[in-house]
């Protein structure tokens, strides 16, 4: 496998990962939501719901880590090389604030005033945030291991 396929892979890997991760911390923010509310959530239901947002949800977020993991990742990555002590820091800062940029823009171009829910709130977009940095650092982590990538 050639070093661009391997960061390809890498990167949708990362992708996927925060993707995942973020959409079950939405879907769990959701239904905390509707529980405080009083509608009564078993673990059937949050469960259900969790796996039918993987679906529906999932690729939304998806999109938007694309569209901030394209420019963070390798920014991170020439950044790493400069400063290889602070790698860790450099590509889990890099996802938390991909993300967290790709849902402001979002947010401001959607005519809806949030776009995903979670993020309404400090510990809601925190949490999104940290599951851009667990991607980040997976590519940071896989890319490592293949010196041909240079990330």
């Amino acid at each position: 496998m050639s070093s661009k396929s391997r960061t390809l892979l890498y990167f949708l890997l990362a992708v996927l990962l925060a993707s995942v991760l973020g959409t079950v911390l939405q879907t769990q923010f959701n239904l905390a939501n509707l529980q405080a509310l009083g509608a009564p959530m078993p673990m059937a239901v949050r469960l259900h719901t969790t796996c039918l947002d993987l679906l529906g949800f999932s690729p939304t977020f998806a999109v938007l880590v694309i569209l901030g993991f394209i420019f963070a990742l390798p920014a991170a990555s020439l950044l790493a090389l400069r400063w290889p002590v602070t790698r860790w820091a450099v590509f889990a800062l890099a996802g938390a604030l991909a993300v967290l940029a790709a849902m402001t823009l979002a947010n401001a171009l959607l005519p809806m005033p949030t776009l995903i829910g979670a993020n309404r709130s400090l510990a809601g977009t925190l949490g999104l945030m940290a599951c851009g940095s667990v991607g980040a650092l997976l590519f940071a982590t896989l890319a490592r291991r293949t010196p041909a990538a240079h990330a």
